[in-house]
């Protein structure tokens, strides 16, 4: 079975792949190891797909090699590039909250669209069939166990760790190492974090309780809700700043984001009112109560010094939290790390040492931030390499 371009994972980044290059009059076949296409697109955005965002730029992706990597990509396939071709099919979308795009029906729609694309690009797709062997000589052999196939250029295009129970791998970090390629430390991303020991006790009778914040580790701040759990914190604010977390670090909370802290306490500082009572007028008393047991036990306002005011403003508006760890990639929305950019030409995801041989989408060191940044780098990755391969 003879083509010009294999395809490696039907997810996001590997359909677009497959619908540029079957455009160009390139042979296609795509690759997928599980029973169907597009499974973290189904299950993105609620069921209903985050599939980009208004406000995509190169500042709001993580790498560990050179921050102008995606540049090229992002920029010759961008976030109206994707909308043309969903108002092309007739999918009905909305903006959420912060450029984010969704589907107003179902994330089906995506999928069924590229689909579509790649039937009409004469794309061929075979489910259920893995690969086993990777080898090159003039040309690519892909051994599966479907059979044998062979191509000019594979694109390989299998996602990160994140979520194994729809049948994540390592598969294509193995075989960059096979082929001798640098492969960045992988760890999850976008992923809740868990306390443990005594701040686990403290913090688990909180668990139901969302604040709005602004959550800051390494100066990366993000200004949105953060969740208590059972186990820890989560929320879109905690999943930002995961991505600029190292382990061990901890993370600092402004629970008064549109306050001064200390201007608000001096105005009640003559006041009999207790300390929790007048929190309670900007955070949850379930809250209050747990932060006042840790940071300053309540007591009257006017029985404060103004140094003890001080010293529980500057809590409120740099609160820092320790966790000791994440909740793994099963609750990870993305893998961080992967094949190091330097080995990829940003114009196109092909290596630079094995001609026809391309990485795109999560598999490469490069990873967005929440809300419809990953699937934008998935379609201009794909993009790239689809004009190439």
């Amino acid at each position: 079975m003879n083509y010009d371009v294999i395809v490696i994972g039907g997810g996001a980044a590997g359909l677009m792949c497959a619908i540029e290059a079957g455009k160009r009059g390139r042979s296609v076949v795509v690759l997928e190891h599980v029973e169907r296409l597009g499974k973290k697109i189904l299950i993105s955005g609620g069921g209903r797909c985050n599939f980009t965002n208004l406000g995509v730029t190169a500042a709001n992706f993580v790498t560990s090699g050179s921050p102008h990597f995606c540049k090229s990509a992002l920029a010759r396939f961008t976030p109206a590039d994707f909308i043309s071709l969903v108002e092309k099919h007739g999918i009905a979308f909305h903006e959420k909250k912060l450029g984010q795009l969704f589907c107003d029906s179902s994330s089906r729609q995506i999928v069924e669209m590229l689909e579509t694309e790649c039937s009409e690009a004469k794309v061929e797709i075979r489910l259920n069939c893995r690969v086993v062997e990777v080898r090159k000589s003039d040309r690519f052999a892909v051994e599966t166990n479907a059979g044998g196939f062979t191509s000019e250029s594979v694109v390989v295009a299998t996602g990160g760790l994140s979520f194994p129970k729809l049948g994540a791998t390592d598969f294509g970090y193995r075989l960059a190492e096979q082929f001798g390629l640098k492969i960045v430390r992988s760890r999850p991303g976008l992923v809740p974090l868990t306390f443990d020991g005594a701040e686990n006790n403290l913090y688990s009778e909180l668990s139901g309780i969302s604040l709005d914040v602004v959550a800051t580790v390494f100066g990366a701040k993000f200004r949105e809700n953060i969740l208590f759990t059972h186990r820890g914190v989560s929320g879109p604010a905690i999943l930002q700043v995961s991505n600029y977390r190292e382990e061990g670090e901890p993370v600092e909370l402004d629970l008064l984001p549109e306050k001064s802290a200390l201007e608000s306490l001096n105005l009640q500082r003559t006041e009999k009112k207790e300390l929790s009572t007048v929190l309670c007028q900007w955070l949850p008393q379930r809250f209050v109560q747990t932060w006042c047991e840790e940071n300053m036990p309540s007591r009257p306002m006017n029985r404060f010094s103004p140094r003890e005011l001080e010293s529980i403003a500057a809590r409120l508006q740099a609160w820092r939290i320790c966790p000791a760890g994440d909740e793994g990639y099963p609750k990870a929305e993305v893998t961080l790390g992967g094949i190091d950019t330097n080995e990829l030409s940003s114009k196109t995801m092909e290596t630079r040492r094995i001609p026809g041989l391309f990485f795109i989408g999560e598999v490469v060191d490069v990873t967005g931030w929440l809300g419809g940044y990953n699937f934008q780098w998935a379609w201009a990755s794909g993009f790239a390499a689809g004009q190439k391969a």
